[in-house]
């Protein structure tokens, strides 16, 4: 946690309030994992933190507003997720690697945050634009980055210059996100997940160049 921590009135937290108020985010997301988000009440965060309500609600609004503090967290450790794409080669063997690391620290990245994330797509899917801009920043992660890749490919004459370098980036980071989100039913369909994220790598791949991968 960087710069200085407030708390709802104004006042600059000390070192015991600072702990005191991640102590109550930590508590929440740990509820988050295990119960509809409707369901968590401040009074059974604040319990669970070992604290009272009326200390909740010196740092935070309401639930939702420590809600919003956990995703913006979230989607700050998500502006990273544009390394696994930036300054990659999309050509040859060195391709593949790049659509089979994608795949692997997007879905990781999805599984860890899987708690605030469903919360994030609720509010979004509701129409809640704190929630919509902070989907957005995630997902813009990846989709401004592939978009270059794929301009990039178009340059050299490696993909067809009539091919939306955006739509196809978004595409695919939509359907990483939706895959990310479910894989658990993934099963349901008698898929492994062993066989889930090269399959998934495979879409990437042929999103992207146009072409079955060199292994």
């Amino acid at each position: 946690m960087t710069g200085q921590v407030r708390t709802v009135d104004g006042r600059v937290a000390g070192r015991r309030g600072q702990a005191t108020r991640q102590k109550l985010l930590d508590c929440l997301s740990e509820m988050l994992s295990s119960s509809p988000y409707r369901d968590v009440k401040v009074i059974d965060v604040a319990r669970k933190a070992g604290t009272s309500p009326a200390t909740f609600y010196q740092y935070f609004p309401d639930v939702e507003g420590a809600v919003l503090e956990l995703a913006e967290e979230m989607a700050k450790e998500g502006a990273g997720l544009t390394e696994l794409v930036g300054g990659r080669s999309w050509v040859g063997k060195a391709a593949w690697q790049a659509s089979e690391e994608l795949v692997e620290g997007f879905l990781d990245f999805w599984r860890r945050h899987d708690a605030i994330l469903r919360v994030v797509d609720l509010g979004a899917a509701e129409g809640d634009k704190r929630f919509y801009k902070i989907r957005m920043k995630v997902l813009n992660s990846v989709t401004n980055s592939l978009t270059d890749a794929v301009k990039e490919l178009q340059s050299k004459g490696r993909v067809d210059k009539d091919v939306s370098p955006a739509a196809v980036a978004g595409s695919l980071v939509v359907m990483l996100s939706g895959v990310a989100s479910h894989q658990k039913g993934f099963t349901t369909w008698g898929v492994k997940q062993a066989d889930l994220r090269p399959n998934l790598a495979l879409l990437v791949h042929l999103g992207i160049t146009g072409k079955k991968p060199v292994r």
